[in-house]
């Protein structure tokens, strides 16, 4: 598969702890990528390195052959990198339908209301008193209101109904289905492996596995997750 975005031997610090050891990997284009690990194992810092909200200390991030190293976030994003972080990335405050507008530049937010019906039933309700399952809906209604290239999302899952999760993953194959490049960050394997092309687990700041999603989900050492 083609790559979108490439990592070449990264390494992030905070302070004098370093969170990456030398990070190299590739995420294909038009696909969706898991990246697993325990946490504190370096997946969010990846992500936020990725986007622009960490600066590397050495090492390369190219994108579509272009090195981004050195690219501020407001750059990153206009070019269509999104970053759907952990905590789900609303405006708390505002109701659903402001939150829409502002995710699509303007009035046009049908596409999130029909991927996410529930919604539609919540416009007049302030983000922050939704359910966690709906305001990560509404999150991910960002990327579909946007042109976005590459979509970051940062625990997708975690903490909400299985139903729900089923459906965020269905919306997330579709954007990988119309030339979206997906990176999935996860603690729990299950469902981002059945959904993905390509796999990887970060150990300690480091690349433990790369390779196939089915690999993993036909049992992978422990020790990986440790």
């Amino acid at each position: 598969m083609p790559v979108s975005i490439a990592l070449h031997d990264v390494r992030v610090r905070y302070g004098p702890v370093e969170a990456l050891h030398g990070v190299s990997l590739a995420f294909p284009a038009r696909a969706v990528t898991a990246v697993l690990g325990r946490n504190g194992a370096g997946r969010s810092t990846l992500l936020r390195t990725v986007a622009g909200l960490v600066a590397p200390s050495s090492g390369r991030i190219v994108w579509d052959g272009r090195d981004i190293t050195r690219r501020t976030v407001s750059e990153r994003a206009r070019d269509g990198l999104a970053l759907i972080p952990d905590g789900h990335g609303v405006f708390a405050g505002l109701p659903v339908r402001d939150n829409l507008r502002v995710f699509a530049g303007g009035d046009a937010v049908d596409p999130a209301l029909d991927a996410f019906p529930v919604l539609r039933e919540r416009l007049g309700r302030r983000a922050g008193t939704l359910s966690g399952g709906e305001q990560q809906m509404l999150a991910v209604s960002r990327a579909l209101l946007r042109p976005s290239r590459v979509l970051l999302l940062d625990e997708l899952s975690q903490g909400l109904a299985p139903r729900v999760v089923a459906r965020l993953y269905e919306v997330v194959g579709e954007l990988a289905a119309s030339d979206r490049t997906v990176v999935l960050v996860e603690q729990y394997a299950g469902e981002a492996l059945r959904r993905a092309d390509a796999a990887y687990v970060l150990r300690r700041g480091r690349v433990a596995f790369a390779g196939e999603p089915g690999e993993l989900l036909t049992g992978a050492d422990a020790s990986l997750f440790e």
